[in-house]
């Protein structure tokens, strides 16, 4: 299958997957328009590096997704390492809330989850 026919296969499974029609997802990026989302989902012409770049940022995927290098659409070297930051007091307060004070094993739980959170 050539490359550009599977970047159209992407690019509309990804608008289809949403259930957006070719006019709204042209309205969400910038300096494109209708006739060339179709174009670009019918391989006629091949998207630019900018478009495609909108696409990967408004469907959350990478570009080794769209461009089949995967199937995943996390891509092929995505290594998601969630950021849990040390000093976030919204996080704190959350595992504070979770736990009863009154509780000795609460209070080692509760110990165990903070100093987690300090190594990551």
């Amino acid at each position: 299958m050539k490359k550009s026919t599977i970047v159209a296969e992407r690019l509309k499974g990804l608008r289809e997957g949403v259930k957006l029609s070719q006019a709204k997802l042209a309205a969400q990026f910038e300096g494109v328009d209708q006739p060339s989302i179709f174009r670009y989902e019918n391989a006629q012409t091949f998207p630019p590096y900018g478009v495609l770049m909108q696409y990967a940022d408004y469907f959350d995927v990478s570009l080794d997704y769209i461009f089949g290098r995967t199937d995943s659409p996390q891509g092929k070297l995505y290594d998601f390492q969630p950021k849990v930051l040390k000093d976030n007091k919204q996080m704190q307060e959350l595992i504070e809330m979770c736990f009863d004070p009154n509780s000795p094993a609460n209070a080692k739980l509760k110990e165990t989850l903070f100093q987690m959170l300090k190594e990551r």
